[in-house]
């Protein structure tokens, strides 16, 4: 992106702020607080109405800027150690709805990717869009074998809009990081990268496929999800080819009670497809809006969940898997000290940090809440708790992290929607203890025993011979160690030598020179030397003894 067109998109994000009144949360900083009273002569502030609050007129500013802020603003409200209170809750408002485009525009790109014409594919394809969304929008089809299915089409030119986009938001985050206090443990850049990284797999439906695909295997032997299946044979980067599925979005809370789904069921399992994704498979989805979640009522007693838009997916290295189950379990059990104890170990907050402290400042925000229904409780105000003490301990932000904050107030809301009584931790915590015993038990040992055999019988017919050179390699290293010693015994014992050659050799050098200096008094030199020439004499041989013994022989 050249340099004035990035000055242009600055121009008209200045507009937008200013048309929704923001200018004054800019004169609210501490570096602009001095000029405030310079907003008297801005012909703007002179005719502005009542306002509305703050937090919406963040909002519907993120919204006019179109659909890369929205779906920033929408990670940005899981951020609460970034945020004030209203702000956060108001961005979580956030839906990512955008006017559909054309459908003919639409069919050119479809063609575009399968380098013929669309009707060489589907018996059918409606140019009227199903849903609409800021990276791509869904069409319903059929292929010529009769089966109904969804054709997922990026938006055009999206990847320069993004990039235009993005390269605001790197401004941003570099000033922030370089002058604002925070900056330092809140890592803006490190937040925006991530965002950066994750647009760019939705950039690519071949890889959101792949996604689907893997989460559909993850439960295939599970009535908790329904994963619809990936036509591969259509599928290109700008075009994805899905079954479509049919159900009530999650949202439509009063339609399924009409339909009469059980809701406290349907809850504790939204919260075990959390749990099952995170720690069984540490692959989960992390876009979980009302408008990707839908539920098969066809058996109201026994009710499934169905995912769509696979783009956002998120995981966890073994490391942070490992310490993020090991807090839940920790939480679970009212542990405190095991969680100051993780967070010093896992490197979240300085290593001088006193456990004893951040462990009395986690018993205070956390105790709190337990044993009560999460209509009573907000995981979002929690979370917030946390970030403010993470803040007085230094504790770095986690940007790994961040999609799971978000899939995590996600669950929340859709728990707190369909059933306010769920408690969230009698829930968890026994999938959470199952699976850590299923982990680190005899059946974990066992299927790690299993998966190894294989290459155990490839490995132990060689082992003899290996064990033989590695005991050679051993042998070889400690000859080479002994005679290293014995070189370095000598370099030190030369190093000795040369010390009192040196000193030797000095003391040699003074002796001479003094024996010239009292030779040429000539008869003047104080009375104390007597005779003057036989002194001379002395000094010199001496002098020249020193050097003698000095000098370095073979």
């Amino acid at each position: 992106m050249t340099r004035p067109r990035l000055w242009l998109r600055l121009m008209q994000i200045n507009l937008v702020l200013l048309r929704h009144g923001l200018d004054e949360i800019l004169f609210a900083t501490r570096w602009f607080r001095p000029f405030r009273f310079l907003r008297i002569f801005m012909p703007w502030a002179w005719f502005r109405r009542q306002q509305r609050p703050r937090a919406e007129r963040i909002r519907l500013a993120l919204e006019d800027l179109g659909p890369i802020f929205v779906k920033f603003g929408q990670i940005l409200s899981t951020r609460r150690d970034l945020l004030p209170a209203d702000i956060a809750a108001e961005l979580a408002r956030l839906q990512d709805q955008v006017p559909p485009f054309p459908g003919e525009q639409a069919r050119a790109i479809v063609e575009a990717e399968y380098q013929q014409p669309v009707d060489g594919w589907f018996a059918h394809l409606d140019e009227q869009a199903l849903a609409s969304a800021s990276i791509a929008q869904v069409h319903a089809a059929r292929l010529h074998d009769g089966r109904d299915v969804i054709v997922k089409v990026l938006r055009p030119n999206i990847e320069q809009a993004i990039g235009r986009d993005l390269q605001v938001m790197y401004l941003f985050a570099r000033l922030a990081q370089r002058y604002w206090r925070e900056g330092y443990r809140l890592r803006p850049v490190e937040v925006v990268r991530e965002f950066d990284n994750t647009l760019n797999d939705e950039l690519d439906l071949m890889r959101e496929a792949a996604n689907a695909s893997q989460l559909k295997r993850n439960f295939a032997d599970s009535n908790l999800l329904y994963v619809p299946e990936v036509y591969w044979p259509g599928t290109r980067q700008r075009v994805m080819v899905m079954e479509r599925i049919h159900g009530l979005q999650i949202s439509d809370i009063q339609g399924l009670k009409d339909a009469g789904v059980d809701m406290k069921a349907l809850a504790e399992r939204g919260t075990e497809i959390f749990f099952t994704q995170v720690f069984r498979d540490s692959f989960f989805h992390a876009d979980m809006h009302p408008g990707n979640i839908f539920v098969d009522v066809s058996n109201p007693a026994d009710p499934r969940y169905v995912a769509v838009d696979f783009g956002i997916m998120g995981s966890l290295s073994p490391v942070d898997h490992r310490y993020l189950a090991d807090n839940f379990i920790a939480f679970f059990n009212r542990d405190y000290r095991r969680v100051a104890e993780l967070h010093v170990e896992s490197g979240w907050v300085p290593p001088e940090t006193r456990v004893d402290e951040f462990e009395a400042a986690m018993r205070t925000v956390c105790e709190p809440i337990f044993e009560r229904p999460l209509g009573e409780i907000s995981l979002g105000a929690l979370l917030m708790r946390l970030f403010q003490t993470g803040r007085r301990f230094n504790m770095e932000i986690q940007p790994q992290l961040v999609l799971l904050q978000k899939t995590l107030l996600a669950i929340e809301g859709l728990g707190r929607q369909l059933y306010p009584e769920l408690d969230l931790w009698s829930t968890g915590k026994p999938y959470l203890e199952h699976w850590m015993k299923d982990r680190l038990g005899a059946r974990a040992l066992a299927e790690n025993l299993r998966r190894e055999l294989p290459h155990m019988a490839e490995t132990l017919p060689t082992l003899p011979r290996r064990l033989d050179g590695a005991l050679s390699e051993l042998e070889q290293a400690n000859t080479e160690r002994r005679e290293q010693q014995k070189a370095l015994a000598s370099l030190r014992a030369e190093l000795q030598r040369n010390g009192r050659r040196g000193f030797a050799t000095g003391v040699g050098a003074t002796l001479v020179l003094s024996a010239f200096v009292v030779a040429a008094l000539d008869g003047r030199s104080p009375a104390m030397l007597g005779d003057a020439p036989a002194v001379s004499w002395v000094l010199g041989g001496l002098g020249a003894l020193m050097w003698y013994i000095a000098w370095p022989r073979d």
